[in-house]
């Protein structure tokens, strides 16, 4: 199972009002283990980047200057990203952006969710935690990661949070406190979640039986009755 945790950053809010591109970090998980094969660009947008933008990410044009054009990366790119699933918070966002790039490279460009699946993390937020605020950083805060060098955006930066997050939000392992290992009250945060080694031995997969799966699936069915059809893990499942 290989996924990538994928994050931009763009010169505003709108492709369609000729909005760039100008930073893609990606984060490669292999069986849910970090591999450190990442990707990551500093693109040249061609353009002005909006104010209000570079206050949210801080990325300049001067700084921009010398970095290549989407064009000159675009293989690459594609060639990193082609059969894997994507994991992207907000994904409608960074998703319209890398198309209306594909499409400036190459008229016959594909899609990139014709390349990848694509998972929003923002979408199973609002789907286990209705009604809540599902922002990266409250996210953050529900599940304990250490976002503190987080003052600005980054694509590359994100992208280690949200693969963080997404582990955590679907099985992570959480760090234990064990005695002498709590931090005081001026400390900093530990983070919760624990990146498995691409080095370590693959973990042993123990399927349920049929007789776990019927009960499984009845206990489903009785909570989601009791609930009036609110059962969250169903929704997920379909």
């Amino acid at each position: 199972m290989r996924q990538i945790v994928l994050d931009t950053e763009t010169t505003g809010l709108e492709p369609a009002e000729g909005h760039r591109v100008i930073e893609i970090g990606c984060v490669e998980l292999i069986e849910r283990r970090l591999t450190d094969r990442n990707f990551h660009r500093y693109l040249q947008p061609d353009r002005e980047i909006d104010a209000g933008a570079v206050e949210v990410h801080g990325i300049s044009n001067e700084f921009l200057r010398d970095k290549p054009r989407f064009a000159d990366i675009a293989e690459a790119f594609l060639d990193y990203c082609r059969g894997a699933e994507l994991i992207i918070h907000n994904a409608s966002f960074d998703v319209g952006f890398l198309n209306h790039e594909l499409k400036r490279w190459r008229a016959d460009a594909p899609a990139i969710d014709e390349v990848c699946t694509v998972t929003d993390t923002l979408a199973l937020a609002r789907a286990m935690h209705p009604g809540q605020r599902n922002s990266l950083d409250a996210l953050c805060k529900r599940y304990e990661i250490d976002n503190s060098r987080r003052e600005l955006h980054g694509a590359l930066l994100d992208a280690e949070i949200l693969a963080d997050v997404y582990l955590a939000m679907t099985g992570g392992q959480v760090s234990l406190h064990l005695g002498g290992d709590e931090p005081g009250e001026q400390g900093p945060r530990r983070a919760a979640v624990r990146r498995l080694s691409p080095q370590r031995a693959p973990l042993p997969v123990i399927h349920a039986s049929p007789p776990e799966l019927e009960a499984h699936a009845a206990r489903l069915a009785a909570i989601d009755k009791a609930s009036g059809g609110a059962c969250v893990w169903l929704a997920l499942e379909n």
